[in-house]
């Protein structure tokens, strides 16, 4: 048996192993009355399915985004005005709101892909700023502007998700799903010729890689993650406004990939647990939190430039050394 081999097979153990205390931690929160849990874990999963879908366009395929709060705002606004107004089921409304969200980030990419660095990045804030004023300014009131917009939960076979408690098995679902869907995409062709395209773009293109189309592909696929976890986000939460959905937001996403690791299965996973504690950590000092993340997050890139996966990464490499000694 190669070493290939043993190393897919001891992540899918570890895989399940995961899943199976995912699966049983409900019971040990019930058990010591810890239902605030439930929440905390909620709004993990969700923004684990959004920052893997910036991992996609920034961290395989380096592309500099600092817009995705406005994909995430097209997944809640999307799916929430759809519900309400079409009255489409509203997992359909999600998945149609991440496919409307997947056509518009391919529109931007289309004439952003020429841009690198700073220029994309500036071009995606302008981008989150104009989704903002839309949400925030609406024709006809349609997404309720500043006021907010209410929302149904998420009904499955005609059981109502409108408790965290309940929420916490469908967001694990939609996380199994989407990292699923994550891995085996960065494993294909389509993944080996993003990261060609982040090693050298040049190169890429010299080996006949279409350049542009993987870029316009990558932001696609980013977009459709980010705006289902924006779809999960309203229909959990059950109220939207344009606060959510601001330059912070997208700030936030960023920040969160890079505490987790870019380019990593469980890179988005460390970032969003992290992030998140340390956000109910530092709930008593509102006004510096942006300050606060902006220090650790350069600790963290002059400090750990791999994340805290990657660290966590060659702490366990260090053990098994030693245990080889």
């Amino acid at each position: 048996m190669n070493q290939t081999l043993k190393n897919a097979i001891s992540n899918r153990k570890n895989d399940f192993v995961i899943l199976v205390v995912l699966l049983l931690l409900p019971m040990l929160f019930k058990a010591i009355n810890f239902e605030y849990a439930f929440t905390i874990i909620s709004f993990i999963f969700i923004y684990i399915v959004a920052v893997s879908g910036l991992d996609i366009v920034f961290g395989y395929s380096g592309q500099i985004s600092l817009g995705h709060a406005a994909f995430f705002a097209i997944g809640a606004y999307g799916s929430a005005i759809l519900h309400k107004y079409v009255h489409i089921p509203v997992v359909l409304t999600m998945i149609i709101a991440a496919f409307l969200a997947a056509i518009i980030g391919a529109a931007l990419a289309y004439p952003a892909s020429k841009l690198v660095f700073h220029f994309l990045s500036l071009a995606t804030i302008a981008f989150g700023e104009i989704v903002y004023q839309l949400v925030a300014q609406s024709p006809y009131e349609i997404t309720g502007n500043f006021t907010g917009f209410f929302t149904e939960s998420v009904n499955l076979f005609g059981i109502k998700l409108n408790t965290y408690n309940k929420f916490y098995y469908f967001g694990l679902l939609c996380v199994v799903i989407f990292l699923t869907i994550k891995n085996n995409l960065i494993k294909s062709k389509v993944g080996r010729a993003f990261i060609a395209i982040r090693e050298n773009s040049h190169a890429a293109d010299g080996m006949g890689i279409n350049v542009r189309n993987y870029k316009i592909l990558a932001f696609s696929i980013s977009a459709f993650f980010t705006a289902f976890a924006g779809g999960m986000y309203a229909h959990c939460v059950r109220f939207i406004s344009p606060d959510t959905f601001m330059y912070k937001q997208s700030v936030m996403f960023l920040t969160m990939l890079l505490f987790g690791g870019t380019a990593s299965r469980f890179g988005p996973i460390f970032g969003a647990v992290s992030v998140l504690i340390l956000n109910e950590a530092l709930r008593a000092t509102e006004k510096y939190q942006l300050l606060i993340y902006g220090v650790l997050l350069l600790i963290v890139i002059v400090g750990l430039p791999g994340g805290l996966y990657g660290a966590f990464q060659d702490i366990m490499a260090k053990f098994k050394k030693k245990g080889a000694k």
